[in-house]
């Protein structure tokens, strides 16, 4: 008796210490959620702001675009590739050491002003925040079980839905309400320093596995590498620059996309490639896919559009534009979870959520397209309300739905192809959305220069061609967003291919689990 109670006495001592133990890996992983959150907010953040910085820098319109169009470069170069740095070198070391070099990049970014050192820079601080959003769904897939994973899902889908949404907020707080552009890069210091704490605490050391360097597809990655940095230029200046006019873009264009299937081809029969490409064999994951980069465009009628018409035509600054944003970030913190929790229902097809998901967004759109000149941020609330209920419904159910097809082994594959394809996909839809606003408004300033040829004798020149330009790109605006509802609702059917997925299991006892550990 005097034997055993000695210990029965060290099992209860030793119990808080086992359940603290097996929580970390889940502080851990809210670090990993907030180098990820702070990465989405320096890229949409520095793009919202790009006029105060060029001001404040003293750069022209064409050199500032470059400082976008060199951090999205590097952001979607190490897409692919985080992954099998993070296993290779250790999950905790790596997110260590990436955010670290993106705290010291942010703190010394405003005093450099040296055009091409500050694009060397920016481009590096891309390179280093693009390793953490893949990462987030790696060890959402790595530590959380079948019973709460999709909780983690939500998480990464408020890095599309929740961060581009706030940022007009955060923009225009710090060039209008603290009016120092500074805090443009130097806001995601405090975001790193809390975020590495608690990776520092939460994941365990492991130590560096060597042999995988001499396994690597480094020729592959040597062909990629500039692929996607090429692909990038094409993409992000392409409207810039008037695409295959521009021998700059015509010749990134061709080359990236030659390099692009080198590096893929490589990747095919490579032993131990930085992404599988043969589970996109799987429907879930093929179709899946192509479903993501399609949503990932049509996001861009939440964002991109009213800050098109409310910035150039209603002279709004980002802090006035602020509550639009907000109406669709704020919500997530909720419907994000609620969408996760609605999915673990036995009686729930996550096909129809999406679907569903897609339809709202379809109708937000066309709340949209009913815009005119008299508009202002009011008028927009139907719409954004919409996309804020929207939004989570598609993404978590996409998420779910792509990685449940997946083995916890294949993650950090899955992982670096969803997140290569979603830098793809935000670069593709601003590049379409920008090459049909630009087309469309010179269709409708020609038509209506036309029609305002009686007018002429009642308007000055200057006036007549004013409001001409201000019609046309309302009109342009309100046919991107006619387009980007019926690409919404040309995806439902494409997700109702998808194969059904039934909800995950959750114990029923999960108490006498834990007593019996």
């Amino acid at each position: 008796m005097n034997a055993i109670a000695p210990a029965q006495a060290s099992a209860v001592a030793g119990a808080p210490s086992q359940a603290s133990a097996s929580n970390r890996p889940l502080v851990g992983l809210v670090g990993i959620f907030l180098a990820a959150m702070m990465a989405g907010l320096n890229t949409r953040v520095g793009a919202l702001a790009l006029a105060d910085v060029r001001g404040a820098m003293g750069l022209g319109f064409d050199d500032g675009s470059w400082l976008t169009t060199v951090y999205s470069a590097g952001e979607l170069i190490a897409m692919p590739f985080s992954a099998w740095f993070a296993i290779t070198l250790s999950l905790r070391r790596f997110e260590l050491w990436m955010l670290g070099l993106c705290t010291l990049l942010a703190l010394v970014l405003p005093f450099i002003h040296d055009l091409g050192l500050l694009l060397a820079l920016r481009f590096v601080q891309g390179l280093v925040s693009g390793t953490t959003i893949p990462l987030l769904m790696m060890a959402a897939l790595k530590f959380l079980p079948a019973s709460i994973r999709l909780y983690g899902l939500a998480l990464y889908a408020m890095t599309a839905t929740f961060a581009p949404n706030l940022s007009i907020w955060l923009a225009g707080h710090w060039t209008d309400g603290l009016q120092d552009w500074r805090w443009v890069y130097w806001q995601i210091i405090p975001l790193a320093v809390i975020a590495a704490g608690l990776i520092a605490w939460g994941l365990g050391r492991e130590p560096i596995q060597t042999s995988r360097f001499g396994q690597a597809n480094w020729f592959g990655m040597a062909c990629g590498v500039p692929a996607f940095g090429l692909i990038t230029v094409a993409l992000d200046q392409g409207v810039r620059l008037d695409w295959f006019q521009s021998p700059l873009i015509t010749s990134a264009l061709v080359a990236g996309l030659a390099l692009l299937a080198i590096y893929l081809l490589s990747e095919w029969y490579h032993p131990s490639p930085f992404i599988k490409l043969q589970i996109l064999g799987r429907r879930n994951l093929g179709l899946g896919c192509l479903l993501f980069v399609g949503l990932l465009v049509v996001l861009m009628s939440s964002s991109l559009l009213p800050a098109a018409y409310l910035g150039p035509l209603q002279n709004y600054r980002p802090l006035q534009m602020a509550s639009i944003g907000l109406i669709v970030a704020l919500p997530q913190l909720i419907l994000g979870p609620a969408v996760a929790l609605l999915l673990y229902r036995k009686w729930i097809d996550a096909r129809q959520v999406f679907a569903l998901g897609l339809l709202l967004i379809a109708l937000a759109c066309l709340c949209g397209a009913q815009l005119t000149s008299d508009w202002n941020r009011d008028q927009f609330v139907m719409a954004q309300t919409l996309q804020a209920f929207g939004q989570p419904m598609a993404v978590v159910s996409m998420l779910f739905l792509i990685t449940s097809v997946v083995q916890p082994a294949e993650g950090p594959y899955v992982s670096g192809t969803i997140n290569t394809l979603r830098a793809f996909g935000s670069l593709l839809g601003a590049a379409l959305v920008g090459q049909l606003m630009t087309v469309r408004g010179r269709f409708h300033g020609e038509m209506l220069l036309d029609q305002a040829a009686l007018a002429s004798q009642v308007l000055a020149p200057s006036q007549l061609t004013g409001m001409v330009s201000q019609q046309a790109l309302v009109l342009s605006i309100a046919d991107a967003y006619r387009v980007l509802g019926v690409l919404a609702l040309l995806l439902i059917p494409l997700v109702l291919r998808l194969a059904y997925i039934p909800a995950p299991c959750i114990p029923a006892a999960t108490s006498s689990s834990s007593s019996h550990g």
